[in-house]
This record gives C-alpha cells, sequence and structure tokens, in this order.
C-alpha cells in the first residue's frame, strides 16, 4: 500500500507533462478586443443574461458597464425564449416526454459608429423523458438542462464577439456615410 502512492503521482506528474507537451489547454474564456460591454434589451430575470454576466467577468479585462454611452459595444438582445414541449405522450394521454427548446436573437453594435454583428439567432434543444410522478425532480432537471444550453449559447456569443477587430476600419468614413452624415 505504501508504494502506490508514488506511483499515482508518477503517473499523475507524467500525465500533466504530456498534456502540456502536446498544446492540451483547457478551455478559457473568449478574449474580447472591445473591453467595455453594455448588456441591453434582457428581462431581469434572464438566465442568459446571468451567465452572459458570468463569461464577460471572467473574460480578461472586460468590464461591464451600465450605460451604452460607457461602452465600447453593446449586445442587444432581441429575444430570449426558452419554452418546454410535449414531444410525446402515452395512450393514456399522459405525457412521458418533453423538448426543451431555448433561443436567443441578438445584435452587437459598437457605439463609435462601426458594424459590429449583424442580427443572429442561436438555439438549442434537448430531449428529455417525463413522469408525473417525479414532477419536482424533473423540473430541476429541465433547470439543469436550460443552464447548460444558456452556458453554451453565451460561449458562442462571446467567440462572436471575440471575433470583432478592436480598430478593423478605418476612421475614414466611406463616401456614402460621409455624404449622409453631412446632409444631417
Amino acid at each position: 500500500m505504501a508504494g502506490a502512492m508514488p506511483r499515482r503521482s508518477a503517473v499523475s506528474t507524467l500525465t500533466v507533462l504530456v498534456l502540456g507537451g502536446c498544446g492540451f489547454q483547457l478551455r478559457r474564456p473568449a478574449e474580447l478586443q472591445l473591453k467595455r460591454v453594455c448588456l441591453s434589451g434582457f428581462d431581469r430575470y434572464s438566465g442568459l443574461a446571468d451567465e452572459l454576466r458570468r463569461q464577460l467577468r471572467a473574460s480578461p479585462g472586460v468590464v461591464l458597464v451600465e450605460s451604452p454611452a460607457e461602452a465600447d459595444v453593446v449586445l442587444l438582445s432581441q429575444a430570449d425564449v426558452q419554452e418546454q414541449v410535449a414531444a410525446a405522450s402515452s395512450a393514456a394521454g399522459r405525457v412521458t416526454e418533453v423538448t426543451l427548446r431555448t433561443r436567443f436573437t441578438f445584435t452587437v453594435t459598437r457605439t463609435d459608429g462601426r458594424p459590429g454583428l449583424a442580427a443572429s439567432t442561436l438555439a438549442q434543444s434537448r430531449d428529455m423523458s417525463y413522469a408525473e410522478t417525479s414532477a419536482l425532480a424533473k423540473e430541476q432537471e429541465a433547470q439543469l438542462m436550460f443552464r447548460a444550453m444558456h452556458r453554451d449559447i453565451a460561449s458562442q456569443v462571446l467567440r462572436r464577439m471575440a471575433a470583432l477587430p478592436a480598430s478593423g476600419l478605418s476612421n475614414a468614413a466611406p463616401a456614402g456615410d460621409a455624404a449622409a452624415s453631412a446632409a444631417r
């Protein structure tokens, strides 16, 4: 039994060295070029907004601001929907399976007038068995599945935002924009 401990330690060390040597890294939060972010249009109790805030706070150097005027970029929620739909039922008419769906439609705008991301929709669904006899447990399971879907959608949104360059366009406005600005 005394020899088991050094062997485990050696295996652990070897595993770390092999994984580190091949370039393996745990998934890190998206690193945004635009550091001041404002979330807008979300429901007060949105689970997706909570997950976005959590992931944005974990992203290096990102600061969440309340006002779009203070932000480099504004993430505007146009639709944040989650629903449960009966997917299968027994011969007696009892629901035996439900489909959980979440859909998020958003735009990202830069406060300096440059384009961000056009309106995009991200959607996910999961199937879950259902039994009336364990309704409370199934409700808790559904909430865990919704949180997992929110985590995945938030990661996708941040990866898209990370692709936005901090200064991708030149400072000079295109000729059509200059004429429109002059007319104002």
